[in-house]
């Protein structure tokens, strides 16, 4: 087992203290049931010390996010908004929201303008580049006003999966919600993030959107967060989407 215990560095309990895990107590005790991991092994000795800069550490499974410098927000895009920091036609864009913040932030993905819904902005370049990467495969949830009566038959063709003109596509889950007399409410799942891919995917089954929210992004759920606001994401909430990643 590889040693990774750094004389030069912090005592482990404290480290994990100072992220947030819990108190000095709570986490010496997680460190003495085994539930901690320092650059993938499991430490359980209440002396090792750690680099708080560069240690990867792990509570039951989850990331644990040292790095204070980094963050992550989620914005609930409206609908008439580009997915875009700069805007070079003059349309509206990302940066609005974010004016106040000294972080160079950049999003995580892109819904097309008239998708409403979660948007991640981070200024973590390796977890963004993860979390768009197809390899990671992550779901994002999805929430569809579209015309006409979804049969469920239609929902099974969308999870077997359908011919678009780039290549097949199937939901990950499809499921009827409300059926109205024009309209239905369908919740897709998906981990595709192929362009306007949805959209595609429910016109191609005879029911084109009519409005298009995403719900949410891996472990990360929209909430009741307003059209237009943005919110920090915990500790917690980073930790779960490193998780998501292998990070």
């Amino acid at each position: 087992m590889r040693d990774v215990h750094d004389p030069e560095g912090q005592r482990l309990q404290k480290v994990l203290a100072g992220a947030g895990v819990g108190s000095r107590r709570v986490c010496e005790q997680l460190i003495a049931a085994g539930r901690v991991k320092v650059d993938g092994q499991v430490v359980r000795e209440l002396g090792v010390r750690v680099d708080p800069v560069h240690a990867v550490l792990h509570v039951d499974g989850q990331r644990v996010v040292l790095d204070t410098g980094l963050v992550t927000l989620a914005l609930n895009k409206p609908p008439g908004v580009v997915s875009s920091m700069h805007d070079e036609q003059g349309r509206p864009d990302l940066a609005q929201y974010v004016a106040t913040r000294t972080e160079r932030l950049f999003h995580v993905g892109r819904l097309d303008e008239e998708t409403e819904g979660l948007l991640l902005l981070t200024n973590d370049g390796d977890l963004a580049h993860r979390l768009t990467h197809p390899s990671f495969e992550v779901v994002k949830t999805y929430l569809a006003e579209v015309e006409g009566r979804v049969k469920p038959q239609v929902a099974k063709r969308l999870r077997e999966g359908v011919e678009l003109e780039d290549g097949p596509v199937q939901a990950d889950r499809c499921t009827i919600v409300q059926v109205g007399y024009h309209s239905t409410l369908v919740e897709v799942d998906l981990h595709s993030g192929r362009n306007r891919v949805v959209r595609r995917m429910l016109e191609e089954v005879g029911h084109p959107v009519v409005k298009l929210v995403r719900t949410r992004f891996g472990p990360i759920r929209l909430g009741e967060l307003r059209p237009g606001r943005t919110r920090v994401l915990s500790t917690t909430e980073v930790g779960s989407l490193m998780s998501a990643v292998g990070l």
